[in-house]
């Protein structure tokens, strides 16, 4: 299948402000971008996810892969705003639903 590539599909000019976020929830990833100097709250960053992935009636524990590849938690506005700036260029984001029994350790609150 050839595929064109289209501008529309990538940023539509290099903003080194802007951070690209890629979430992953059991198969499914999604994409967005946030604003690396004013992330906002860890709340409308929660809300972002659930209803980019369409679990809002899902309670999920949300965690970030950091520059050396640990598994760290986004569960407050400080971790939230440590993870977006340290991304570079990419925020890897996973999210698990609460209460499985696979859940990482460091997902225990929200």
């Amino acid at each position: 299948m050839n595929r064109s590539f289209h501008k529309s599909q990538t940023l539509r000019f290099y903003d080194c402000s802007a951070v690209e976020v890629k979430s992953k929830f059991g198969a499914e990833f999604r994409r967005f971008s946030l604003d690396r100097h004013k992330p906002g709250k860890f709340e409308d960053f929660y809300q972002l996810v659930v209803h980019t992935h369409h679990i809002s009636n899902t309670e999920v524990t949300i965690g970030y892969a950091d520059v050396h590849g640990d598994l760290l938690p986004i569960n407050n506005d400080d971790n939230f705003c440590k993870a977006v700036s340290s991304a570079n260029p990419l925020l890897r984001v996973f999210i698990q639903k609460r209460g499985t029994s696979g859940e990482m350790a460091w997902c225990k609150t929200y």
